[in-house]
């Protein structure tokens, strides 16, 4: 789950991150007297759940209220990245010596959460590990321990080579360590992360993502959530209990299992296709969890082609076959759809699937080179 930046900067300051006052704007004239009130020069700044909001137009700086106002008008119901502004950050405006970058994620192959800090801040950190990964510095740590203070002030060293400054440094590291455990977080970033001319430090930026299996255990992030800058359809999957995730390709998966899943998207990617999305309907799959997954596939005007691929165990193949029956019959889709089945009431499910003239294999990869062969016309 994604949250605004002005969420993640309350998250900030309730663990002592030091943020710039600001208040949220849902109008020009609201933007405009919040300028007021803060007095001086603001930024004003996209509420979007993406990055780039620089270079799309979406951040300005507003010398005066009136700046301020026609900035607001101008962001607000823009789009960027294709996702609606319907909110702006207006904050006080900083005078910056120096940008960093100090970010917290969680890294797969060591299960570890990392630390990773950068001098150059202010852009994107993929960039920066592209062109010059030795400006990152990395640090693993260990979840049972913690982050240690002498830890966060080598970390903090790296950044700055003014005693004083890295100690500051060190202090939001270790401060935004405990802000990214404590709420289950899969991401926690500060890009950037400035020095000013009289030596404060601020996060001008913010950015928290949560892991959605923690949120049981944070009902008050869970308020956060902003559906309306969500993606539709991946809105539409989770109220459904469905695991999806739109991607780019053409070829639509409905598979049980994520391990499954994966391993037809890998499959559709070897025979020269791309896969329209991950959606795994899970282990123990009814019909109405089938028709649901259609539904989402057939939104996208992308698919040419349906592949269903499920590995029956807990899954019965006969519930399946009756939810793609139900789909079928109700959404009459346009595109062709091919089905693999095998485990469990597959044979009961061949004949369902007859009443709809559709027919299954057991073979994992020949069901992909159909699809990908009638995605083609």
């Amino acid at each position: 789950m994604k949250i605004h930046e002005y969420q993640a900067k309350d998250i900030f300051k309730r663990y002592g991150i030091p943020v710039q006052p600001g208040e949220v704007a849902e109008s020009a004239e609201e933007a405009k007297n919040i300028a007021q009130r803060i007095g001086g020069p603001v930024m004003v700044k996209a509420q979007v759940h993406v990055g780039g909001r620089g270079k799309a137009g979406g951040i300005k700086y507003a010398k005066s209220p009136d700046d301020a106002y026609q900035y607001a008008q101008d962001i607000l119901g823009m789009e960027i990245k294709g996702i609606p502004v319907k909110k702006v950050l207006i904050t006080e405006a900083a005078d910056i010596s120096s940008e960093a970058y100090i970010g917290v994620i969680v890294d797969r192959k060591s299960k570890r959460p990392v630390v990773m800090v950068s001098p150059a801040g202010g852009i994107d950190i993929e960039e920066v590990a592209k062109k010059t990964p030795e400006k990152i510095f990395k640090l693993e740590v260990d979840p049972l321990l913690g982050l240690q203070t002498f830890q966060a002030r080598d970390l903090g060293v790296k950044l700055y080579p003014e005693f004083k400054t890295a100690m500051k440094a060190a202090d939001v590291i270790k401060k935004l360590y405990s802000a990214f455990m404590e709420n289950d977080c899969s991401l926690a970033e500060i890009n950037p992360f400035i020095t000013t001319p009289d030596g404060e430090v601020w996060a001008l930026d913010a950015k928290i993502n949560i892991d959605d299996s923690g949120l049981p255990r944070h009902p008050e992030i869970e308020d956060l959530r902003d559906k309306g800058a969500e993606d539709p359809s991946e809105l539409q999957a989770r109220e459904a209990d469905l695991s999806f995730v739109k991607l780019d390709g053409n070829i639509g998966c409905i598979v049980n299992g994520a391990g499954l899943a994966m391993a037809t998207m890998d499959l559709v990617k070897h025979f020269g296709q791309e896969p329209a999305n991950f959606l795994d309907i899970g282990g123990s799959s009814s019909p109405e969890k089938v028709l649901n997954a259609m539904r989402i596939i057939l939104k996208d005007p992308n698919v040419k082609a349906v592949l269903f691929n499920i590995f029956g165990g807990i899954t019965r193949c006969d519930d399946v076959a009756n939810g793609i029956v139900q789909a079928v019959k109700e959404l009459k889709p346009t595109v062709p759809i091919v089905v693999r089945l095998t485990g469990t009431n597959e044979d009961e499910a061949r004949k369902i699937l007859e009443e709809v003239n559709l027919t299954a294999t057991s073979s994992m990869v020949d069901v992909v080179k159909k699809a990908i062969e009638l995605s083609k016309g």
